[in-house]
């Protein structure tokens, strides 16, 4: 199976597939990243009122979790990241996010942001999603896009305020 195979549908039926493929949205025909980012959103709504230490603890457990998962489906799909493995952009938004202004606007700016470092995988994000494998390589190259966003989301709040 190759990145670009759609994921098969017989996945669906796994518990540990439907997390890691962001509950069908690793599924999308075009952008299953954008979409799986998606799922972030709702989670960070619910999260963003508690402590930041209670934030930080919850975003530390999707992450180990996260290498469970997304190692358990590369293996399941035979492809070391393939494109429907998105639960590592729900934790890498939940990154970004760490102490973010409240609101949607910041919430859509982060994604942006994100997103645009998810794709364009500046050094060394591009190097750890080429050399890391397993599980813990899927999830950390979105976890480093999401520190990157972070520091412009907040620098852009900073300059803006």
């Amino acid at each position: 199976m190759s990145e670009k195979t759609p994921l098969p549908m017989n996945i669906w039926r796994d518990p540990i597939m439907w997390f890691a493929c962001g509950f069908g949205t690793g599924a999308a025909r075009y952008a299953p990243g954008t979409f799986g980012t998606l799922i972030g959103l709702p989670f960070y709504y619910f999260m963003q009122p508690l402590s930041l230490w209670l934030y930080l603890t919850i975003v530390t457990f999707f992450f180990i979790i996260g290498i469970g998962l997304c190692g358990y489906a590369a293996k399941k799909l035979n492809v070391h990241d393939h494109p429907g493995i998105v639960w590592d952009e729900v934790v890498g938004y939940l990154v970004t996010m760490i102490m973010a202004p409240a609101g949607w606007l910041w919430m859509l700016l982060g994604f942006a942001l994100f997103r645009l470092f998810d794709i364009w995988k500046p050094w060394p994000i591009r190097l750890l999603d080429q050399g890391v494998g397993g599980g813990f390589g899927i999830m950390i190259d979105d976890v480093l896009a999401g520190i990157y966003a972070a520091g412009l989301l907040q620098l852009i709040y900073y300059l803006y305020i």
